[in-house]
């Protein structure tokens, strides 16, 4: 497993090998990124309800329409601007993502001021699993064979939440998860039996959010 700045092709950051190809190719929906990872619907319904509290408890005192505008103005501002902010980061960050899936291994290049890539071939993938977000974008974790590491902070967020002993890569918030996860799938399979997988185009996703749970790789 390497990280590095430099990259020679999209989303990776060197020429494959001879015999490697790439199968499948994704980057997270900004929309869904920015409420699992960034926590922005969690952040407005937090200003929603100080917003709210401090409204009523106005009005209650029997506050005048100028006073609830000039007590208001500042602390909407604030967060309209931190909703922003968040947002903003969200996006850049999807941009900045691709994730890779090739014959051998699975790629997740990340990163808005400094790019990084992941690598993290199929021997060190003890498990993968889907989960799939009512908007119908997904993750995919990828739990690594004891003895792998890989730095939580550094990779963030293309991490499992709340996995911190044993931190696990994972393809966050990307369209069409059921796809990529079977692509995985066969591929891992594919390398464990011998076989060299059946090559295809490289699919490109563009990536989101949250659902039930289900079973994907090796």
């Amino acid at each position: 497993m390497s990280h590095d700045d430099f990259e020679t092709m999209r989303g990776l950051p060197a020429g494959l090998p001879l015999g490697e190809a790439v199968l499948w190719q994704g980057s997270p929906r900004w929309q869904s990124l920015a409420r699992s990872a960034f926590h922005v619907d969690l952040v407005a319904a937090y200003f929603a309800v100080m917003l709210g509290w401090q409204l009523a408890t106005l009005l209650h005192a029997g506050g005048s329409a100028s006073q609830v505008a000039g007590t208001f103005a500042a602390p909407v501002a604030l967060a309209a601007g931190a909703l922003m902010v968040l947002c903003a980061l969200a996006y850049l960050s999807a941009r900045a993502t691709i994730y890779t899936i090739t014959t051998r291994r699975v790629v997740v290049r990340g990163g808005i001021a400094l790019t990084l890539s992941l690598n993290v071939p199929f021997t060190q993938i003890n498990h993968a699993a889907l989960r799939v977000h009512r908007d119908g974008t997904g993750d995919i974790p990828l739990e690594l064979v004891r003895g792998v590491r890989v730095d939580y902070l550094v990779n963030w967020p293309n991490m499992r939440p709340w996995r911190y002993a044993r931190p696990q890569p994972m393809l966050r918030s990307i369209e069409e998860p059921q796809v990529a996860g079977r692509i995985l799938t066969d591929a891992v399979a594919a390398v464990v039996a011998g076989v060299a997988p059946a090559f295809r185009a490289p699919r490109s996703v563009a990536a989101a959010g949250e659902a039930p749970n289900g079973a994907v790789a090796a």
